[in-house]
């Protein structure tokens, strides 16, 4: 008799067992996956209404949970966003916009003082040196403050390595003026230069970049949560279509744990849907009335000072620069430019204004500017006929000339400063309003979901004692 034997497969396995794909024994017949197993647990409990129960049980608790996870992470994110705008972007907005007037002022001061002679006053040394002061120490804010890189950074650099050096143009031309040598005029005018083709555009762009970044925060702020709100509709008709199934099968119209889950949703639903409709309209109109104001009297505010600088520059140049056109004053067509800019803003700033307090200091500027237009066609026409000695006190003023374009630009200052703080004010307290609304939010989803779906749980669990 022959006999046979079976060839032992390498990890004890007989040469018999079918083979897999890979070449490997696949598992006997009857021998299932765990995921197989548990899917066939699932469907044989829901073969039960007790299996069902559990099932419906926890697939509501998880629609509840998603609904309150989705819900903080939407609303954290608006609320960092909100927090940014009113403590971070704005303020750094601001305070760009603050760097570009004080480089502006302390040229038109420069250019003040050099026009006053040897003896420059004191009053306008002081605010020279003060607006010089102010820009350095806003750059150092801001360089902490800042993106460690991108456009404004690289603003920030260019701007301190220049500052220096537009200081030094000045004190050269202040020295050289004291000892009543004309040379001083051209060291100012380089400074000038250095101002107005360097500095005040890179003080420009960062103003741009960091208002900017303010936009992009009042967006991400305002933008309304889709996930959790979806979420909630979601986690809502769930736990609806719970409590129909609940009373068509036992003809009791309440499940005292499902309806708190579902009063649980629809208080967290409601409270997003009417903290995020307050928080966009705080923020609506803390950019609307706030930031837009702020932004077109800032362009103002410097227009007036440009134009003050160029009017200066006018005197001290006296004739030595051409406009383009080879037979205008550079400094005097620019100063008719800026006084354009100037009367565009005031106009709109008129029409953005919204309230009495923020309209009266607009409205004191645009009376200065017409003054102010007045005195320097005086001082232009006697600086034209030649007779300067007239001409410059008629812009500088003194004892017997009060009335100088020079106290015209002062008042146009002081307005649109007042007119600036008001809006600024303005803009703090919308903004501030809107950030409050979604006060409590985060923690009171994250609270609400969980109590609503321990609720859930209990109801239905209230259900399942009956089976017992």
């Amino acid at each position: 008799m022959a006999i046979t034997t079976r060839a032992s497969a390498p990890g004890g396995g007989t040469s018999g067992a079918p083979a897999g794909p890979d070449g490997r024994p696949s598992a006997p017949p009857g021998r299932s996956t765990a995921w197989a197993e548990g899917v066939e647990r699932v469907r044989a409990a829901a073969t039960t209404e007790p299996g069902r129960l559990r099932i419906i049980g926890a697939v509501l608790a998880a629609l509840v949970v998603l609904f309150g996870t989705v819900a903080v992470w939407e609303v954290s994110g608006r609320v960092t966003a909100a927090e940014d705008v009113v403590g971070r972007s704005q303020p750094l907005s601001a305070d760009a916009a603050s760097i570009y007037r004080s480089l502006a002022d302390a040229d038109t001061a420069s250019s003040s003082g050099f026009l006053a002679g040897a003896q420059e006053p004191r009053e306008v040394r002081q605010r020279y040196e003060k607006d010089i002061a102010n820009a350095s120490r806003l750059l150092v804010s801001a360089a902490a403050n800042t993106g460690a890189g991108g456009e404004s950074r690289k603003e920030i650099a260019l701007l301190g390595e220049q500052l220096p050096r537009y200081t030094g143009l000045i004190e050269q031309a202040r020295a050289t003026n004291r000892q009543g040598l004309p040379l001083g005029g051209a060291y100012l005018r380089y400074a000038n230069e250095q101002m107005s083709t360097v500095l005040l555009p890179a003080a420009q762009r960062l103003y741009e970049a960091e208002t900017g970044r303010l936009y992009t925060d009042y967006d991400r702020a305002r933008s309304w949560p889709v996930a959790a709100t979806g979420a909630g509709v979601l986690a809502l008709g769930a736990l609806v279509w719970a409590q129909r199934r609940n009373y068509r099968r036992t003809n009791r119209v309440f499940n005292h744990g499902l309806l708190a889950a579902t009063a649980a949703a629809v208080v967290v639903l409601l409270w997003l849907a009417v903290g995020q409709s307050v928080a966009r309209a705080g923020l609506g109109e803390a950019r609307a009335d706030g930031q837009e104001s702020l932004k077109v009297l800032n362009d103002a505010r410097i227009a007036s000072l440009q134009a003050r600088a160029n009017e200066n520059l006018t005197l001290i140049a006296r004739g030595a620069v051409l406009a383009e056109d080879k037979k205008s004053d550079k400094y005097d067509v620019d100063y008719e430019k800026n006084m354009k800019q100037l009367d565009a803003g005031l106009a709109r700033a008129l029409r953005l204004a919204d309230d009495a307090s923020g309209r009266e200091p607009v409205s004191k500027a645009v009376e200065g500017v017409a003054q102010w237009k007045q005195r320097h066609a005086a001082a232009r026409d006697a600086d034209m006929k030649g007779d300067y000695e007239q001409a410059l006190p008629r812009v500088i003023g003194d004892a017997q000339h009060k009335d100088s374009s020079g106290a015209s630009f002062d008042t146009v200052d002081a307005s649109l400063e007042r007119a600036v703080a008001h809006e600024q004010k303005q803009f703090t307290l919308a903004a501030r309003d809107g950030l409050g609304a979604l006060g409590g939010l985060v923690t009171g989803s994250a609270v609400l979901a969980v109590a609503g779906a321990v609720a859930a749980l209990l109801g239905i669990g209230r259900r399942l004692s009956e089976y017992r």
